[in-house]
Parts: C-alpha cells; structure tokens; sequence
C-alpha cells in the first residue's frame, strides 16, 4: 500500500501563531502529531508520505501516487478538511478519515469512505486487515479505551522538522474533570491514562536523536491529571534525562489550576523544565463557573493561584470565554480587569460554543437553543446557540473586550506584570544565542521597534527588562512578537485599529 498522510489547513486564529511565526522563520507550531502516531502503526513495508497544509502544498500527484488517503482533524479544521476530501474524491482516490472532528461528527458526514472513529490502538488492526482483504466498512467504531501501553513512538522521519517551532509529545489522555462545554470527557474519558515512564523516555530519546533541540509541547488534555504518577515515577526520570543531556528541551503543556495547590508537583515540573502551562480560567464570574461546573477553580483566589505558578518560574497562558447564560452585564470589565491583574499575556478569549455531544450541547438540544454544529473557531464571532445575553451585546462587548486586552498599553502592561513576577533558574549550561533567534530579535526590532505605532512600549518594556530581569530579556521579546500576532488577529475579527504598519 500507498498511503498518503494529510493533515487540512488551520485558519488564522489566535492559537496559529501565523504572523509571529514569521519572525523566527517557520510555518506552523507543531506537526500532526496524531497521523504521526497513526503512521507507526501502520504495516511497516506499506510506503508513507505525510503533507501537512499549515507547512507546505498538496500536489495532485501526491494523491495520484497514493493507493488511500488518511487524513485527521480538529473542528477548527473542518473547512480545509472537507476541500481535503473533495479534491481526493475528484481524483478518484479513497478517503480514510479519523481524528477529533470525524469522531464528534461521525453521524452527520456522508462522504468519508471509511471512517475510524476514537482512539485508533484497538481497531486499526481490523481495518488494515480488511483493507487488504478487499472488504473494508465504512465505519469501524471504537472498541474500547486504550491504556496506552501499545502506543508507539511516532515516526518523526516523516516530519520536516525546520518547519515547525516546536515538536509535541502524548503521556495521557483523559481529564478528572467534567466542564459542561468540554468535548475531552466525551472523547478521551475522565480517568486520565498515560503512559509508562520507558515510553515517555523513549519518545525524548526519538526526538533528540533526531536532531531536536527547542521546545516540545506535551499535548494532554490534562497533564496533570494523574499528580501521584507524575511526582513518583514520571518527572524524576525527565529530571534526569535531562541531566544527562544538558536541557535540551524546553516543554509547555496544559494543566488544570490545582496545580498551584502543589508546592512538589509544580516545583519538579520547573525542575523538568517546564517553562509553560495553559490554564482554562474561563471567567471571574462565580456563578458563570458553577453553572458549567468549573469546580476546580470555584472556592479559591485565582489571581494569588496563578501569581504562584508564575513566581516558580512558568508563564502561565489562560483561556477565558463569554456568552455563560449567568454572565452579568459587567462581565466584559470584569474579564479585562481579571486579565490584566493576572500577568497572563497570551489570553485567548472565545466566545462559549457547544461542541457536539457534550453536556452542554444536550442540554441546549433540549432547551432548542441549537443553532447549528460546532466550527471550533471561538474567535470569529460565531456562536452555534442562543445565548440569554442578546447576541449583539454579547458580541460587541466581546470584540471590546479584545480590542483592550490586545491595545499596545494594556498588552504591554501583562508582560511587564509577568516579568516582575517571572524568575526562573537557568538550568544546564548556558546555550549560545542561535542565529535564529538573533534574527528574531532584529526582524523585532525593525517591525515593533521602528515601524509599528507600539514602539514606545516596546522599547520601554525591553529596556526596563535589561534593568530590572536581564534573564528574562528572550522572554520580553518573544512576547512582544506574541503581541504582534494577536493584534493582527483582532484587527481582522474586530475591524479595531491599532496602528499600521508595513510588516
């Protein structure tokens, strides 16, 4: 067999990075990590070829040499998905498909020819078999739960590494919790899986011998959802991997609040070298988080939480949304203020959708309150139900509320919070500064320095870093260049003006 990987396009959202990436010279964040994964368990005399839209273009010959297309997605992706799979069919090639979105989605489509639904570990097998048997289903659904032990290391020679910032690694699947609007349960479960400490090893071993040497992102739904395992077993052996090999990753992943509750957990994660967590904040609103059972960030002082996770050294990026039936009319001040307290510069604010299946989505089903299927882009203004704020005010206090938080002042402000707060140990010998990060550092100059209408923030923000935390001058720029992409962003959804520029 033939088999060509295909991974659709992500639009420009807040979480592309797409024009910050430009000034360190690469074209997506992360590689597919899933069809990665998907490939090694493929039969190793079948041929293999990935194309990742976000990176490069899909050639009709690349469809033509395939025996069968695989491809995966994120609803955020469906739209190139779709164009994906139109494009095969039209040249007379078969479409596998699986992933996120198919499996949310699996009732509704009608033009996948087969579809492997879930976790792929128990079920591939028998759709390989009957591939080559000539008898392939439509539809293979999932068997069970994998515990992850038979997960392989994904084939990273598939990958054009230089392309991309950052490589990913999978330790768990799963979530403790169970937030009313989040697909996680419904798709990866709420006892969290992971997997064993020589896999984890293995997958670093992998990477490293591959030639990498930046940032790895531990793509969990909940990398802490199993605190026990990871204190025990799990961290000490990255600690000490790491040891051996001089640091040579940096890691971010996605972890629930409590984390601040953990003086252990969060210092061998520091240790690890852990310089990044998302954190799903959500709103400052009590009632908002109780109504979507947000119960791990009810009964505490959030802002004294994530000032804690920061003071330890990781940078803490938050997700907050709007739209909660229980939102009152002063939520849109109070997320900016909240914003602006906390230090946490990368803030994606979105407005609530349902994603299908989740209890949300069954619950405004049963109100009628559906408008249409979830799109996955939080950040375009759309909404796929009826909120009980009237739509325009909901959407125009939440363009507001981007159009401050992303202003140059009040963007400049959070970074200067962060770094005030942000200390970190330099771990491992000193690495000289690459050249692609001196080029960084210049492109930055000329375009936030010189020609945007930001650069006396700029400029204050870099100089008073130099005085007051030179080490965490790498960090100043980088979020500067952060700041460049989410105005782009905003200007494009909100039609807000922050400046111009000719970058």
């Amino acid at each position: 067999m033939k088999i060509l990987l295909l991974y659709p396009r992500y639009p420009d959202t807040f979480w592309s990075f797409k024009h910050a990436l430009k000034f360190i010279s690469k074209k997506a964040s992360f590689p597919p990590l899933g069809l990665l994964t998907l490939a090694a368990m493929l039969p190793e005399n079948w041929q293999k070829k990935l194309v990742d839209l976000n990176i490069e273009n899909l050639a009709d010959k690349d469809i033509l040499a395939a025996d069968y297309v695989f491809i995966s997605a994120m609803a955020v992706q469906q739209k190139s998905a779709h164009e994906c799979i139109d494009r095969c069919h039209a040249l007379g090639r078969k479409v596998v498909a699986g992933g996120p979105y198919f499996t949310a989605e699996a009732e509704t489509l009608k033009d996948i020819d087969h579809l492997i639904l879930g976790e792929v570990e128990n079920s591939l097998a028998d759709f390989v078999a009957d591939l080559e048997a000539g008898k392939a289903a439509a539809v293979y659904p999932e068997k069970e739960k994998s515990d992850l032990a038979d997960t392989p290391i994904p084939l990273w020679n598939l990958v054009k590494s230089k392309e991309y910032s950052s490589m990913s690694l999978q330790y768990s699947r799963g979530c403790p919790f169970n937030c009313e609007f989040c697909d996680i349960v419904v798709l990866n479960g709420r006892l969290p899986r992971s997997k064993s400490r020589g896999q984890v090893l293995a997958e670093l071993d992998a990477l490293y011998k591959s030639g990498w040497r930046s940032g790895v992102f531990f793509v969990d739904d909940n990398f802490i959802g199993n605190k026990n395992k990871l204190k025990s077993d799990i961290l000490p052996a990255v600690i000490a991997w790491q040891k051996r090999k001089g640091y040579p990753f940096s890691f971010n992943t996605e972890v629930s609040i409590n984390l601040a509750d953990d003086v252990e957990l969060l210092h061998l994660m520091v240790e690890a070298g852990f310089d990044t967590v998302f954190v799903g904040v959500e709103t400052p609103n009590p009632e908002s988080l109780a109504e979507c059972s947000k119960h791990q960030n009810t009964n505490r002082d959030m802002l004294s939480s994530i000032e804690k996770i920061q003071q330890a050294g990781i940078q803490v990026q938050g997700g907050f949304i709007l739209g909660f039936d229980s939102d009152p009319a002063s939520i849109f001040r109070a997320q900016i203020n909240f914003i602006q307290q906390s230090g946490i510069v990368t803030a994606m604010v979105g407005l609530l959708n349902a994603p299908r299946g989740t209890r949300l989505w069954n619950r405004l089903k049963k109100e009628k309150r559906l408008l249409e299927d979830f799109r996955g882009d939080n950040t375009d203004c759309s909404l796929n139900f009826i909120p009980r704020m009237k739509t325009e005010v909901l959407i125009n206090g939440y363009n507001r509320v981007l159009s401050v938080i992303y202003a140059p002042r009040e963007y400049y402000q959070r970074v200067a919070v962060l770094i005030s707060r942000y200390h970190p140990k330099p771990k491992g010998r000193v690495k000289p500064v690459s050249a692609q990060r001196l080029r960084a550092f210049m492109r930055s100059v000329w375009h936030l320095g010189i020609v945007d209408n930001s650069r006396k923030y700029y400029w204050k923000l870099l100089g008073s870093t130099l005085i007051k935390n030179p080490k965490a001058f790498p960090l100043a720029v980088t979020l500067s260049i952060y700041g460049y992409h989410f105005r782009k962003v905003v200007e494009r959804y909100t039609g807000c003006k922050f400046g111009q520029d000719t970058a």
